[in-house]
């Protein structure tokens, strides 16, 4: 009981320097239970609304389910009749027929689409019972004829649309026009669509296809008949010559689930960062603690003076990081709480509107956010507990701090000499490996080794990186820029723990930025050697995955060009090879001019032969695993169509636009495969006559301008796309990485403020010998600057050490062109010595302020 009220007096008596710390706690756990609260209701909301959504019992086709029929733009469907072969299944109330696509476009008055700009999907389907369980109608009414269509709430109000507007929906069999005659509201969340509702007809004619089929048939249950009874009966009543997909509520909400990809992706990622902010805030919380035990160094030797064991001092410090550790996890799991509404709302500005009143939190949420935050603290504190239990009696009566160890200051940098030389090693190993398994897994040790490496030689690099930037940054301050370089070097280990918090963030900042410049200068090279078209046309979203029949004869009267290149995917082909085996490999039918368009480089044979009718090409790692060589005959089933072909051509494995992909002509695949599921062009390329580039890129753009969903990109444009969406993704990666930098900077400024509690005799002397409180904040300025680059550098170094490394293990890839983006890395430099400006505002201040008197009377 002495111990814990000792250790309790402690914590409260030194609350103050315990906040820096516990905002490190309270961080990362909010940053943890946000993530799990977050996608626990993102759960939540869409089991909710699948449940809604999904019939007791659902028929889809089997091959697709329900899914676009490999490009052809049109879903798969059943029959109409199956609704009325289904009408008598015993234990079933109702059956109608579910008729939806999302291989569609749809385009205001203005030619604007109104499709959702995240990448969410336009649905177009008739409107029925399932509907009226999650959606309500608050204008108008549902589609009653082939010219009406109903809006949901959510895109009507985001493109203005109201009852009355007409609306021109693009889709591959065809293009309509009708007018808005009803808004719905979705009464439990809107998954991020647009939704639009047409009469039944009209969607089987215009959009599926044909009169006389659905993409689905619901079956609705009677009272007290369970959804898998009604599954067996139904399973019974369809004929046993089809083939269909039958599953229950629960399954049907399941599988769409499963489809939503990016809920786990999400939780994962957020996770990882959250993670690497925990990291961080070890670095924050070791240094604190090892701070608090040297000013208390006298304290503690008195209290074994007086009888305490070292057992019982280690123990008092690991009680103030328990009080710590709960306390910080208790708040921040209330602020994680908070953190995922907040997310919630920002997902409400994307389009996705997530309800409050769906908020989840679970038990495991508070459990893993206090287990966390704890565990977190007590490990972080646990050397300094050891170290202030070894702390003798008579050394801790002198009047000085803790003293350095300095057998185990050589032990921890040997040990860390021997991690960063094993780090290099690996990160060289990662570099100049030839297969991406056994690189990667030499990358991940790599920077695993050098991590920690660096962190233990943190204090022996600030002994010699803080006098190399004092030349530089703090002599020519005089005086005050001496003492600032003291300060920073008066206890390596403190200024190597500080700058290495720092150091992790800016590591990933720089490694990614690397790797992202690297990319985005690979593609524009191989895009420079690979591509001679002129222009690339592609299409944007679901409704723009494939160009509608009418899209491409549009595009193929322009004028001003020389010809256009038609690019479609049969994914996945069978192939029989000679002896007889059978294997599965993407596929492309093109145009001949494919050839001239994409300078495809070639192992063996010729392209333009390939592309001639019976023939086609292969890859060369395919090659070469089933023994083929130009002039054996292989036979490519497609759709249930097979022909067989004379393999003329193979492609080098060196790398190409589209690599591992069998190459033949349209006109071969058209040959053999049902028309019915002839794919649409995935992208078509056009090149411009001579001298009339311009003319042709104009001419393509007003061609193009019904059809908004088709983008017309010269070679400029499509570089510029690439670098602009690798930005992107590279800025939320910053942003998330973000979280790790503030614990960092919280560091930083912790730190300041105890050496100032620690130095504060020292200071008081200082200004009774006639330093002013301006100099006394610029000297506190300079060391936080100092100490912010320090960091920066092992960060910047480090990080381009993994960069590059990464770059070349993705040689194997393709990420042929190593980039540094110097002007990145620069900017990088000069916002750590702004983070280290930002982060002694509050301890100069407070140093400036200090009595004198009192200062020097102190303790």
């Amino acid at each position: 009981m002495t111990v814990l009220r000792t250790s309790l007096r402690n914590f409260f008596a030194h609350k103050g320097r315990m906040v820096l710390s516990g905002f490190a706690v309270v961080l990362s756990v909010a940053f943890v239970c946000g993530t799990l609260v977050f996608t626990d209701t993102m759960n939540t909301t869409f089991d909710k609304l699948l449940g809604d959504t999904a019939a007791n019992v659902t028929v889809t086709p089997e091959q697709e389910e329900g899914g676009e029929q490999s490009g052809t733009g049109v879903p798969a469907t059943v029959p109409a009749s199956l609704v009325k072969d289904l009408s008598g299944v015993q234990g079933a109330e109702s059956v109608f027929g579910l008729a939806s696509t999302m291989a569609v476009t749809v385009v205001d008055a203005d030619n604007e689409s109104i499709s959702p700009d995240t990448g969410a999907p336009t649905v177009a389907s008739n409107w029925t019972e399932l509907d009226k369980r999650s959606m309500a109608v608050t204008e108008g009414h549902p589609p009653r004829g082939p010219t009406e269509v109903m809006v949901d709430a959510d895109t009507a109000k985001k493109h203005g649309i109201a009852v009355g507007d007409r609306l021109r929906t693009i889709a591959a069999p065809g293009d309509f026009r009708s007018k808005v005659v009803g808004i719905a509201k979705f009464e439990s969340t809107n998954p991020g669509a647009a939704v639009l509702f047409y009469d039944t007809a009209t969607v089987q004619r215009q959009l599926l296809g044909g009169q006389g089929v659905f993409t689905g048939v619901a079956v609705l249950s009677a009272d007290g008949v369970t959804d898998g009874l009604l599954k067996r009966n139904v399973s019974e009543a369809l004929a046993s010559g089809e083939v269909y997909t039958v599953r229950t509520q629960a399954e049907t909400a399941e599988a769409e689930k499963s489809d939503l990809g990016f809920l786990d992706v999400t939780k994962y990622a957020l996770l990882g960062f959250a993670g690497i902010a925990v990291l961080v805030g070890i670095f924050l919380i070791v240094n604190t603690f090892s701070m608090l035990v040297a000013q208390r160094t006298r304290e503690l030797g008195l209290m074994r003076a007086i009888g305490s064991s070292r057992r019982q001092v280690n123990r008092s410090v690991l009680i103030e990081a328990l009080l710590l550790g709960v306390l910080g996890s208790a708040v921040g799991v209330v602020a994680g709480v908070g953190l995922a509404i907040g997310l919630m709302k920002l997902m409400g500005m994307a389009g996705m509107n997530l309800s409050t009143g769906d908020l989840t939190v679970t038990w495991v949420t508070p459990v893993v956010g206090v287990a966390l935050g704890v565990l977190v603290t007590l490990v972080s504190a646990y050397l300094p507990a050891r170290r202030a239990g070894r702390i003798s009696p008579m050394a801790a009566l002198r009047d000085v701090g803790m003293p350095m160890e300095a057998r185990a200051s050589r032990l921890r940098a040997g040990f860390g000499g021997l991690l960063t030389a094993a780090g290099a090693a690996g990160l060289v190993a990662a570099a100049a490996s030839g297969d991406a398994g056994e690189g990667s897994l030499y990358l991940a040790l790599g920077i695993f080794f050098s991590l920690v490496g660096f962190v233990l030689v943190g204090p022996l690099l600030a002994s010699l990186v803080v006098r190399v930037l004092s030349v530089v940054v703090l002599r020519v301050w005089g005086p005050v820029g001496r003492l600032a370089e003291r300060n920073a070097l008066r206890n390596p280990r403190r200024t190597g723990a500080t700058g290495a918090a720092l150091m992790i963030g800016l590591a990933l900042v720089a490694a990614l930025s690397v790797v992202g410049s690297s990319l985005v200068a690979s593609a524009t090279d191989e895009l420079d050697r690979t591509v001679g078209a002129d222009f690339i046309v592609e299409g944007q979203g679901f409704g723009g995955a494939t160009f509608t029949p009418a899209a491409t004869e549009r595009l193929r009267g322009t004028p001003h060009l020389e010809h256009v290149t038609e690019y479609r995917a049969l994914d996945p082909v069978e192939i029989t090879l000679p002896d007889g085996r059978k294997v599965d490999h993407d596929a492309s039918a093109v145009s001949p001019s494919y050839a001239e368009d994409v300078r495809t480089k070639m192992a063996d044979g010729d392209m333009a032969e390939a592309f001639a009718e019976g023939g086609v090409a292969v890859d060369e790692p395919f090659a070469d695993k089933h023994g083929l060589s130009v002039g054996d005959r292989i036979t490519v089933t497609y759709a249930g169509a097979g022909e067989e072909l004379t393999v003329r051509g193979i492609t080098s494995e060196e790398a190409n636009l589209d690599s591992g992909v069998a190459f033949m002509g349209i006109s071969t695949a058209e040959s053999f495969v049902p028309k019915d599921r002839m794919p649409l062009n995935m992208m078509l390329l056009a090149k411009a006559k001579d001298g009339e580039a311009d003319e042709a890129y104009a001419a393509l753009k007003g061609a193009m301008k019904e059809y908004p969903q088709y983008t017309v990109r010269d070679q400029a444009d499509f570089k510029a796309l690439l670098k602009d969406q690798v930005g992107q993704l590279l800025n939320m990666v910053y942003g998330l990485l973000a979280l790790a930098i503030i614990v960092a900077i919280l560091g930083v400024v912790n730190t300041l403020a105890l050496s100032v509690v620690e130095r504060t005799r020292e200071i008081g002397l200082m200004r009774a010998i006639g330093l002013s409180r301006r100099q006394l904040r610029r000297m506190i300025r300079l060391e936080s600057v100092v100490i912010a680059l320090f960091g920066a550098l092992l960060g910047i170094g480090l990080g381009m050490a993994w960069g590059v490394a990464a770059q070349k293990l993705l040689v194997l890839e393709g990420l042929q062109v190593l980039d540094v983006p110097w002007p990145t890395i620069g900017t990088v430099f000069l916002g750590a010595a702004l983070v280290g400006l930002v982060a002694a505002l509050v301890p100069a201040f407070r140093a400036g302020r200090m009595n004198v008197l009192n200062a020097i009377a102190t303790d």
